[in-house]
């Protein structure tokens, strides 16, 4: 088997504004496993948030590469339980590499990944369409260039959040959802969350600091919507704690070290009650083809990060007014429109 590291800088069709950054070009990489005929890709992004660079994963994979290449994928599983130790202190460089080893060994399977995992696609959610923050007439304006269904707006200027929700509001009938990333107080969430329920916002995804647990228990014990865990759920140890505080979590993949873990993390998730969502972090066609994968395990998608790039460079799913349609590949669909590089 042979390892191949593609760097790749996504250009965003319009600046990308959160609560706390704000970027125009996404770096990626894009992660390889070769196996005579058969291509196995996955990915991670560069994310300053979270101290995570090109040249960490880079080197994390490097220093690996002789284990990574002689090893034998006959469970895609073991291989990372097999990795994990190594590249416990980068998850997003673990993701990459999990994502392609499911990608590859399904594709020596002759079967898209979901129909080896025995899941059925025929009622799974709808993604969500994001409107990064930014004035009011410019998030209209983004709004207005791709009509869709369900829009998540990206919130955080607690002076400013419910003026611009309401004129989002006054073109279009979607379904909002609404993600403040930490960037609210308990009384700003409580307040904003009854004038939001009132404004067809299905819910709210962190609007509290991930530290913040008296706050958190507050708001859910009294908020008008649902809260949905984002940073406050990282990783499989945080699932449990986020049970009486949230009503749902949000998985990344990247931040959970990929498939193998978010598809446990679904499990006890489900086992506890909570809603799940899983996001994504910009990724191209390779990130959003293998997340798909698990779209019939879950409540909510926030899958349209190749929609938001303008060179994707790769294939796999496509999307059909908030639709997610599986390409007509084996493995995840993904395939990388230059594999030589």
């Amino acid at each position: 088997m042979q390892l191949l590291l593609h760097r790749v800088d996504l250009r965003l069709k319009h600046t990308f504004t959160i609560a706390h950054d704000s970027r125009d070009v996404q770096p990626t990489l894009i992660v390889e496993l070769r196996d005579g005929d058969y291509r196995g890709f996955g990915e991670a992004t560069a994310t300053r948030y979270y101290g995570i660079t090109m040249e960490g994963m880079v080197a994390a994979l490097e220093a690996l590469r002789s284990h990574i290449e002689t090893y034998i994928i006959t469970d895609p599983e073991a291989f990372w339980a097999a990795m994990r130790p190594h590249l416990a202190n980068n998850p997003f460089a673990l993701c990459a590499l999990d994502q392609a080893a499911w990608d590859l060994w399904a594709k020596k399977q002759k079967q898209p990944l979901y129909k080896l995992w025995n899941l059925d696609p025929a009622n799974s959610p709808l993604t969500n369409y994001t409107i990064g923050l930014d004035t009011p007439e410019r998030m209209v304006e983004k709004m207005q260039e791709l009509p869709w269904p369900l829009y998540k707006i990206k919130l955080g200027r607690p002076e400013t959040d419910l003026s611009v929700v309401r004129a989002l509001r006054a073109h279009t009938d979607a379904l909002f959802r609404v993600d403040a990333n930490c960037g609210w107080s308990v009384d700003d969430t409580l307040v904003k969350s009854r004038v939001l329920a009132d404004l067809n916002v299905e819910f709210i995804e962190q609007p509290l600091p991930a530290g913040d647990w008296e706050g958190a228990k507050t708001v859910y014990e009294q908020t008008a919507l649902p809260i949905i865990a984002d940073e406050s759920c990282i990783v499989e140890e945080d699932v449990a704690r986020c049970a009486g505080y949230f009503h749902g979590i949000n998985i990344k993949l990247t931040k959970c070290g990929g498939l193998t873990p978010a598809r446990r993390m679904i499990t006890q998730a489900r086992d506890l009650g909570l809603r799940v969502m899983v996001g994504c972090m910009t990724e191209s066609s390779v990130g959003i083809s293998a997340i798909a994968q698990l779209l019939p395990l879950l409540d909510y998608a926030d899958l349209d990060g190749s929609l938001l790039i303008a060179n994707d460079p790769a294939t796999g799913v496509t999307f059909d007014y908030g639709r997610i349609i599986y390409a007509d590949e084996n493995g995840t669909g993904a395939r990388l429109l230059d594999p030589a590089s």
